[in-house]
Formats: structure tokens, sequence, C-alpha cells
């Protein structure tokens, strides 16, 4: 549950959510979604689990042969699907920087430290004003950390199962179950 500061709820930005195993809806069955932005306006995230097995370099010419093509692109969420999006993840001692909605110019940059993870994204996830709380006032999602190792992991449907099962044996039932029981 999340804490109520000062009469509203605390923002969710830098969060995990992670569908619950019975959600069906087709856009974000199974999905873990970075969220980058959460206030009274609505919310914004990406999901961090579908692949488009392409690179930034045979998405667009202004990529192929900069220092950017060999970065992976990913489906982040079903609006504005032609909308680009470069976030970079830095790992520190203890905690992790997120640099989300960031220029070409800016991912160059960053790309210098050797921690730093940079990941593309064809549109996004959001909500708006109210929506998000519906849904996880209904038990849609499951709110989690992310780990320090969140992108050095795989970032195929195994990811939500993986960070699923982190929160909790309870899950691991639930992960499992077929996609349609009626049918077993």
């Amino acid at each position: 549950m999340r804490e109520i500061i000062g009469g509203t709820k605390q923002s969710l930005a830098g969060s995990l959510l992670l569908a619950h195993p019975v959600l069906r809806d087709p856009n974000f069955r199974r999905t873990a979604v970075l969220m980058s932005t959460h206030n009274a306006e609505g919310a914004m995230g990406v999901v961090l689990n579908r692949p488009l097995g392409k690179r930034l370099g045979e998405l667009k010419g202004d990529f192929a042969l900069g220092p950017l093509a060999p970065t992976p692109i990913f489906v982040g969420g079903p609006v504005q699907t032609e909308q680009l999006i470069l976030a970079a993840w830095q790992t520190r001692e203890d905690a992790f920087q997120l640099h989300f909605g960031i220029d070409p110019e800016k991912a160059v940059q960053l790309m210098a430290d050797e921690s730093t993870r940079l990941r593309a994204y064809l549109g996004y996830s959001g909500w708006s004003a109210g929506q998000l709380e519906a849904e996880l006032d209904s038990g849609t999602w499951i709110v989690a950390s992310p780990p320090a190792d969140l992108f050095e992991r795989p970032m195929q449907e195994a990811l939500w199962r993986s960070l699923l099962c982190e929160e909790g044996a309870e899950w691991q039932l639930m992960i499992d179950e077929p996609e349609e029981p009626g049918k077993n």
C-alpha cells in the first residue's frame, strides 16, 4: 500500500509497475513498466520487456553510422507509438539514476560513463489523472522498487517473471497460470 503524504498519494516515478498475472489486456499482459512521471495530472512510463528486435541504426538513417546505432529498441507502450524516447540508466554504488526522454547528444555524452545502459522506446504507457490510481485500487498492478541490476537483466517476458517472484512466494503460483485455464 502506498503511503499518504500531505493528502496525496506518493509519486510512483522511479518505481516499477508489474502487471498482475491475471491481467489480460494485450497492451500490458506480463509487462514490467518503469515509471518516469506520476502526479495529479497523470502518469507515464515505458514497458521494459517488449523488445522490438531492432537497433536504432536500423530505424532511422540519422542513427545508422553514429554512436547510438547499436542501441536496442523496445515497444514502450500503446501511446504515440511513432514517438522515439531515449532513456539512460546509470548504476551507482547503492542507487541508480534514470535519465528519461533525453536528446541524442545527451545520450552520447552519458555513454562515456561505463555504467550507462541506453535504451530506445517507441511509444509510452500513459494514464490520465486518476486512471492509474483506479487501476492500482483494483489490483491491476503490483508496485515494486527497481533492483540495481535491472538493466543488466534480459529485457524479455522473463524479466516480468523474475521481478514478480522477487515480490514474494505467493506470486510464483500465479505466474504459471495457463493462458486459458478452462482449456486445461
